[in-house]
């Protein structure tokens, strides 16, 4: 069987790790929207591994991959431990401690950096795409851009806003006209920035 190249190995890390948080694959869409690439680039990666036996799918459902195990062991994934709930809302209180973990593909995390999930509570941030249920993916970091969504400690409390910097204050924007910004000092503990969101549909 001919070897898959690097991208068409991205492409199955992506979709492995899908399935894993997901219960089901992705969609051919979901796959261009991921990669950056166009619906006829996704659909002609995944015809090339349907060729060299990596992948089953079928052409007239969106959801319908299905991964060929090669019997080769595959370390594609890892875990990522979920450190309780985050508002996207008001700040509510953080259980710091390990509650289960999610598995996502190493294609998904840069190297050398460290992870951690928490499920989103509220909708101040759903004109971002960030959804009440939502899990956060977030890379941990004491320092982020202005414009980057952040998860930042306030008085024992987590929030999910995205973050500015201002001359004598940090501005905690939510995405929601709904919600006012938050206001706080320049010395506010940021702890990571939004890395991914996954979402479950149960409809």
């Amino acid at each position: 069987m001919k070897e898959p190249t690097q991208r068409q190995k991205e492409v199955l890390d992506f979709i492995a790790g899908y399935i894993q948080a997901h219960a089901y694959p992705p969609t051919i869409r979901e796959v261009a929207e991921f990669f950056s690439i166009s619906i006829k680039g996704a659909h002609d990666h995944l015809s090339a591994l349907k060729k060299k036996g990596l992948l089953k799918h079928g052409d007239k459902k969106s959801r319908a991959m299905e991964l060929v195990k090669t019997g080769e062991k595959e370390d594609a994934s890892l875990e990522i431990p979920f450190l309780g709930t985050v508002a996207a809302g008001l700040p509510i209180m953080a259980v710091e401690n390990m509650d289960g973990s999610v598995h996502l593909p190493r294609s998904f995390l840069k190297n050398n950096e460290k992870y951690f999930a928490l499920r989103v509570k509220g909708d101040s941030m759903e004109g971002a795409g960030i959804l009440d249920g939502d899990t956060a993916i977030i890379e941990q970091k004491s320092i982020v851009q202005n414009g980057e969504i952040a998860v930042v400690m306030l008085d024992e409390a987590v929030t999910l806003k995205t973050f500015y910097r201002e001359n004598s204050r940090v501005k905690l924007q939510p995405e929601n006209p709904r919600y006012s910004p938050i206001y706080c000092s320049r010395d506010v503990r940021v702890l990571g920035k939004l890395a991914h969101i996954l979402r479950s549909y149960n409809g």
